[in-house]
């Protein structure tokens, strides 16, 4: 119920305000179990997505936004779930690789989920390689993957800065990738790798960026 108030809400402000340059909205489908996947840029990502997109698109976050205090904790949590976000322990491998599971389950409800395949955002603007995570989900669930290419977000709220600045921004959606068949027969392993870099590789032309060839690290204290 909070999540139908604050979409109500916040998405038509948000574009009233940045007024973000859309493109390939159509690529999206309106039902049904979706990977929406994109390059990450800024901890805001996961907010301009979910207003741009007709339909609800679940994010996991930070465990820590979920278990704050007193009333700053409860308007952060209500925030993000009214946001759609799910909770996860970054620094529990345990419970990461669980997210997995809460991801499919997610699919299975036929609902949009978003992932970021270079785990975190890029400090320095170029593309990482992809983590075959988002592979896994899309093999497993059988549904299709939506590429995603942000610009302009990592100006939206730079680290270290409180409020989000007014900036260009553009969202481009890419032409859905379907695996169904595709990989049968091939050893999961290498149908994860090839599968991602397919991806990756369709975020890449919608984003622009140059390609690290690497993969990213989290800092210590990052997003």
């Amino acid at each position: 119920m909070f999540y139908s108030v604050l979409h109500r809400v916040v998405p038509p402000v948000a574009r009233a305000v940045w007024r973000p340059t859309v493109t390939g909205l159509e690529h999206v489908p309106r039902t049904g179990g979706v990977i929406l996947a994109s390059n990450h840029l800024s901890f805001a990502d996961s907010v301009v997505i979910p207003c741009v997109v007709p339909r609800k698109v679940v994010f996991l976050a930070k465990s820590d936004y979920f278990t704050g205090t007193g009333v700053k904790g409860a308007l952060t949590r209500g925030w993000f779930a009214g946001l759609g976000m799910l909770p996860v322990d970054r620094d529990d491998r345990k419970a990461a690789l669980a997210s997995l599971d809460t991801a499919l389950e997610v699919l299975g409800r036929g609902e949009a989920f978003g992932i970021y395949p270079e785990g975190t955002r890029s400090r320095d603007g170029r593309l990482y390689r992809g983590r075959t995570g988002v592979a896994h989900l899309a093999l497993t669930a059988g549904v299709p993957v939506v590429p995603v290419g942000l610009r302009g977000t990592e100006d939206l709220q730079p680290v270290g800065s409180n409020l989000p600045r007014i900036v260009p921004i553009t969202v481009r959606f890419g032409e859905p990738i379907d695996f169904t068949g595709r990989f049968d027969g091939v050893p999961s392993g290498r149908a994860r790798r090839e599968a991602t870099d397919e991806i990756m590789a369709a975020v890449q032309r919608l984003s622009g960026q140059p390609e690290a060839g690497i993969y990213n690290e989290r800092a210590p204290d990052g997003p």
